[in-house]
């Protein structure tokens, strides 16, 4: 058993699937392109009208890379894409197969071969911590 100062430590947030695919020669393995609507500071050169280059500060979108063992489930993966399901977010990069994953999905399956993933209702947006 774990206590509840370490399950409070786990991080759990909405994620809205942006694209899955089949990682090549694994039979069980999907990477996942997921919006937690996490925003990142980049800086770009912008030439303007004049000719001149100034370097402006940009806020984009990052997606993060997850990499989940429920391929068996989904033969084909883009039914995955849109759909909103919750997330560890806080778990270490591990490398599976060469591919960064930077999470894991929730999902339960029992011996008779029942699957589901835990998936938010409607009103819930990407980012959303569980309370």
């Amino acid at each position: 058993m774990i206590s509840y100062d370490d399950f409070k430590k786990v991080e759990i947030r909405a994620g809205k699937i942006l694209s899955a695919e089949k990682i090549p020669n694994t039979d069980k393995l999907l990477k996942l392109s997921v919006d937690f609507a996490e925003k990142k500071e980049t800086k770009k050169d912008v030439t303007k009208e004049d000719g001149t280059v100034e370097n402006v500060l940009e806020i984009v979108d990052t997606p993060r890379q997850i990499v989940s063992g429920i391929a068996m489930y989904f033969p084909d993966p883009a039914v995955l894409v849109g759909k909103t399901c919750m997330f560890v977010t806080n778990l270490e990069p591990r490398t599976i197969k060469g591919f960064e994953s930077n999470g894991m999905i929730f999902a339960v399956s029992d011996d008779k071969g029942n699957f589901s993933l835990l998936e938010p209702n409607s009103s819930i947006q990407p980012g959303t911590i569980a309370a």
